[in-house]
């Protein structure tokens, strides 16, 4: 808004006694000076910021390590467990064949039984 204002008091508001003519000599040393006092301190806040993600992301990536490393100790759980399960069905499936084949073998013997009967 400043700039329009000066451009336009010095191109058409002072015709005759311009104190900063077309160029605007004064205006880009005035927009120099500002920027050259900007630019360092935009420098540091970016270099903040900067900081400030870097440890941000240093902190996402020991996060995600721990996860990771959770995850996998609840995959080695699981498994452990599975392999135990495993191991109780293997048994109790045995002890099942186990009282099939004596079921089987008190038939055969119930059976042979009647036939020598008749």
């Amino acid at each position: 808004m400043i700039l329009v204002v000066w451009i336009i008091v010095n191109s058409v508001v002072l015709l005759s006694k311009t104190f900063d003519p077309y160029p605007f000599i004064l205006l880009n040393l005035i927009l120099s000076c500002i920027a050259a006092i900007q630019a360092p301190i935009i420098m540091m806040s970016q270099n903040r910021q900067e900081a400030k993600d870097r440890i941000r992301s240093e902190n996402d990536y020991k996060v995600n390590l721990k996860a990771e490393i959770e995850i996998r100790t609840l995959h080695e759980k699981i498994d452990h467990l599975l392999l135990d399960q495993w191991s109780r069905m293997m048994q109790i499936q045995q002890v099942q064949l186990d009282m099939l084949e004596e079921i089987q073998k008190a038939k055969l013997k119930d059976h042979h039984i009647v036939e020598q009967s008749k």
